[in-house]
C-alpha cells in the first residue's frame, strides 16, 4: 500500500523535473545560440519478492520468473540538442557572427576559457573583439610581424583596433608606368607645351605632389621627347628646384614650331621673300629685323626675342630657324633637357626609350627616391588625333608594385569567412589584423553550461588544447551580419507539455486512490 503513494511522488517530482526543462526552453525560445534540452526518464529500484526459478527435469515443473514490485520513477538524463542548429537572424551589424558547423567561439574572462555559440560582438573602448552580453574577449591567432601571416599558436584577444591598426605607414613611389596611344596627328604634340599628363607620387612621408610631364612630337618619323615641365606640392606650388628632380639630359632635336610676332610688332614679305619687320620695343625704341624666307637662322637677335615674345633660355635653345612666307618665326631645331621616344614607323610599335624600356625621373631631395618610368606599354598607333596616354603610379606589369601610397586612415573592418580579419585603408591598402579561433570536441554534448551563453570543457566533452582550429578545417565558415537563433521547436515543447501535465496528475491520482485505499482499511477497526 504504501509502495504506491511513493510510486506517485517519484512520478510527481520526475514530471516537475520535465515541466522545468519544458519552461526553461520556451523561456529561451528568443535566445541567442541556445541549445533546447530534454530529459528521459528511468525506473527507480525494484523489490523483489520471489527469484527467479528454473525448470526442472526432474520433477517435469517449469520455471517462474521473479516477482518485482517498481518503486517509481527518477530522471535518466537530461540532453542538450548541441548538434541542432538554429535559424538565422540578420542583424546587418558587421561584427554579429554565425557559426555554420559544430565548433565554438572561444571566449575569456581573463582567466579561463569559455566556449560558445552566441556570435553577438563589439568592439570595446581598448579595441578589442569582445562578447556584447558579458564582453568576454574573444580569442584566435596574431599575424606574424615578420611574414604577415597568420601565427597559429596560443590563443589571445583579438585586439584589432590597436593604434598600430588604426593607420597604414606611407609608401614613397619608386615606379611608374606610361601607357596607352601617342597618336603622331595629336595637334598638341607640335604645340610648345605639348601633350601634358600628369603623374601623381608620393614621397617617403606620404606626401603628394604631381609631375607634370610634356610629349613633343620632333621633325624625324617616329621620334618623340618627353620632358619635365615641374613638380608641383598639393597645395599646388611650384617645387621643382626644393625636390632637385630632373629628367634626362641635354640633346639636340628636329621641330617645327611656329612663333608669331606679339603685340606691337608688325611683319611684311614682299614679292621677292624678303621679310621686314618693325616695331617698338619696351623702352620706345624702334626696332627693323631684315630677313629672307626660308634662309637659315642660327643666331637669335635680341631684337628677334622682343618681337617674337622668346625668353633668353629659349633663344639660346634654339639652334637652327627661319621666316615662312607669313613672316612668322619656325624654329627648326632646338636643345632640350628630357628623354627620346622611338617607334617603329611601319608598324607603330614601341622600339626604346633612350635606349631601354624606361626612364628615371630623379631627386637630389633627401625626401624623394628616384622614379623609374616604364614606357613599354606604349604606341602610335592612329587614333584618329587622339592620344590615349596614361601616366600612373606603380609598375603595371607587376601588380603596380613601388605605386606609394599616403598614410592611411582605417575606414572599415571585415571579416572572412574563415575567420580572418581585415581593415581596410583610404589609401586604398588592407591590413590582416588577426583570425578567430574556433574549438571543436569530440562530443560537444559532454559541455558543461556556465550561463551566458557560454560552456565550458568537462572530462566527458574532451580538453581544449589552448589553440583551436581554422573553422574551414572541418567544412563549417562564418557568416557575418547575421546571428544563430534558438533551436527551440515551441510546437514540440507545447505537446511534451501536454504529455507532461497528463503524467503529473496521474500520478497525482495514484496518490488520491492509495489515500483512499488507507482510508478503508482505517475505518475497519469501527
Amino acid at each position: 500500500m504504501m509502495r504506491s503513494l511513493y510510486s506517485g511522488v517519484s512520478g510527481l517530482k520526475t514530471h516537475q523535473t520535465k515541466m522545468d526543462v519544458i519552461g526553461n526552453n520556451i523561456a529561451n525560445v528568443n535566445t541567442v545560440a541556445f541549445k533546447s534540452q530534454s530529459i528521459t526518464f528511468s525506473e527507480l529500484m525494484y523489490q523483489t519478492t520471489q527469484k527467479a526459478s528454473g525448470p526442472s527435469a526432474e520433477t517435469g515443473k517449469g520455471g517462474v520468473n521473479a516477482r518485482q514490485i517498481g518503486l517509481g520513477v527518477k530522471s535518466g538524463a537530461i540532453n542538450t540538442s548541441i548538434a541542432s542548429q538554429g535559424a538565422t537572424q540578420t542583424t546587418g551589424n558587421p561584427f554579429d557572427l554565425k557559426i555554420t558547423g559544430e565548433a565554438f567561439f572561444v571566449v575569456s574572462d581573463g582567466n579561463s576559457n569559455f566556449f560558445t555559440r552566441d556570435g553577438s560582438f563589439y568592439v570595446d573602448s581598448a579595441g578589442n573583439l569582445a562578447m556584447t552580453s558579458n564582453g568576454y574577449n574573444v580569442m584566435g591567432w596574431q599575424v606574424d610581424e615578420e611574414t604577415g601571416d597568420i601565427k597559429k599558436d596560443t590563443v589571445e584577444p583579438l585586439r584589432i583596433m590597436s593604434a598600430a591598426n588604426l593607420t597604414y605607414p606611407p609608401e614613397e613611389t619608386t615606379k611608374a608606368t606610361i601607357s596607352g596611344v601617342l597618336d603622331k596627328n595629336d595637334s598638341a604634340l607640335e604645340t610648345e607645351a605639348g601633350l601634358i599628363r600628369n603623374l601623381t607620387i608620393y614621397d617617403k612621408s606620404g606626401y603628394e605632389y604631381t609631375v607634370k610631364l610634356s610629349f613633343h612630337k620632333t621633325t624625324t618619323d617616329g621620334e618623340f621627347y618627353i620632358q619635365l615641365d615641374k613638380l608641383l606640392d598639393a597645395d599646388g606650388n611650384d617645387v621643382t628646384a626644393e625636390a632637385g628632380i630632373a629628367l634626362g639630359t641635354e640633346m639636340e632635336v628636329g621641330v617645327e614650331l611656329s612663333r608669331s610676332t606679339i603685340t606691337g610688332y608688325r611683319s611684311s614679305v614682299d614679292n621677292d621673300g624678303n621679310v621686314v619687320i618693325t616695331g617698338r620695343d619696351a623702352d620706345g625704341n624702334d626696332v627693323t629685323i631684315n630677313g629672307t624666307v626660308d634662309a637659315e637662322i642660327t643666331t637669335i637677335t635680341e631684337d628677334m626675342k622682343k618681337a617674337f615674345g622668346l625668353s633668353d633660355e629659349e633663344a639660346d635653345n634654339i639652334t637652327k630657324a627661319k621666316f615662312d612666307a607669313n613672316g612668322n618665326l619656325v624654329i627648326l631645331s632646338q636643345n632640350v633637357t628630357g628623354v627620346s621616344l622611338n617607334y617603329d614607323p611601319n608598324t607603330a610599335e614601341f622600339i626604346s626609350v633612350d635606349g631601354g624600356d624606361a626612364f628615371n625621373l630623379t631627386f637630389s631631395s633627401l625626401s624623394f627616391s628616384d622614379i623609374s618610368v616604364n614606357t613599354k606599354d606604349t604606341s602610335i598607333y592612329n587614333k584618329k588625333g587622339k592620344s590615349t596616354l596614361n601616366a600612373d603610379p606603380g609598375d603595371a606589369l607587376n601588380n603596380n608594385f613601388g605605386s606609394g601610397r599616403k598614410l592611411g586612415e582605417m575606414i572599415g573592418v571585415s571579416i572572412q569567412d574563415n575567420g580572418m580579419i581585415y581593415a581596410s585603408y583610404d589609401n586604398g591598402m588592407t591590413k590582416l589584423l588577426g583570425q578567430i579561433a574556433v574549438a571543436e570536441f569530440a562530443n560537444a554534448s559532454g559541455l558543461e553550461k556556465q550561463g551566458d551563453n557560454l560552456y565550458s570543457a568537462t572530462l566527458n566533452s574532451g580538453e581544449f588544447d589552448g589553440i583551436g582550429v581554422d573553422i574551414t578545417a572541418s567544412g563549417g565558415y562564418m557568416n557575418t551580419g547575421v546571428l544563430e537563433m534558438s533551436n527551440v521547436d515551441l510546437s514540440a515543447e507545447f505537446t511534451e507539455m501536454i504529455t507532461t501535465q497528463r503524467g503529473f496528475q496521474a500520478n497525482s491520482r495514484i496518490i488520491t486512490v492509495s489515500d483512499t485505499l488507507l482510508e478503508e482499511l482505517v475505518n475497519l477497526k469501527r
